[in-house]
């Protein structure tokens, strides 16, 4: 069978990372994390100074061809390369990913089903909820701590930039999200997650189940 993927998408700042990475490792060794971010466009071509001025908060910062075209190879169950992205110099990297299939696939971002297409690479559609305080205040610690920007640059693309893309393209997709999430996700309900998921593609010795996704879920596990 296939691998059985599932979309995390959420506001920057929700903790989608956090729960990829937590539902990965309840999966283990069947399940493997794809950021879209590493999708980024390279823009090794724009001068230094101007590559942290672009919108990095619209989906048009991202390379879909490439991510759908990895996608349909991670879908068919094969191998695949796939881009990694470097944030501190907006540029991508010259080591590729090597994918390797696993049953699991989950793909976490800002955007890995705005549009009504790209919801039919995936099995299943999760929102991850955050309240727009905790959420600026995870984006303020991450960019300083790891994209070495200031606290001016940051709260500055929180109002420009973050605020007004997190409206018109990530918040759209919680009504079609098969899956939401709150911004305090317990490791009981994590648990429950995983074993749901153990069940639907038959991980535990079981013959899978058939893939309705989120059908046999309430929308707010």
């Amino acid at each position: 069978m296939n691998p059985f993927l599932i979309a995390i998408a959420g506001g920057s700042g929700a903790g989608k990372t956090w729960l990829a990475r937590e539902l990965a490792g309840r999966l283990s060794p069947h399940a493997a994390v794809l950021s879209l971010d590493d999708f980024y466009r390279d823009l090794s071509h724009l001068p230094v100074s101007e590559r942290s001025r672009q919108d990095f908060d619209v989906p048009t910062a991202i390379d879909w061809p490439c991510f759908v075209r990895a996608m349909r190879r991670i879908r068919q169950g094969q191998p695949a390369v796939l881009p990694r992205y470097d944030f501190p110099t907006h540029t991508r990297l010259k080591e590729d990913h090597q994918w390797t299939p696993v049953a699991v696939v989950i793909v976490e971002g800002l955007w890995p089903y705005w549009r009504s297409d790209l919801e039919k690479l995936f099995d299943w559609r999760w929102f991850k909820r955050g309240t727009a305080a905790l959420r600026q205040a995870r984006r303020l610690r991450r960019d300083r701590i790891e994209r070495g920007r200031t606290t001016t640059e940051v709260e500055a693309k929180w109002r420009n930039q973050v605020i007004p893309g997190h409206i018109r393209f990530v918040q759209p997709q919680l009504e079609r999200a098969q899956v939401v999430l709150p911004g305090v996700v317990t490791g009981e309900r994590l648990d429950w997650l995983a074993a749901k998921i153990r069940w639907l593609v038959g991980l535990d010795g079981h013959q899978p189940a058939l893939r309705t996704g989120g059908r046999g879920c309430s929308r707010r596990c």
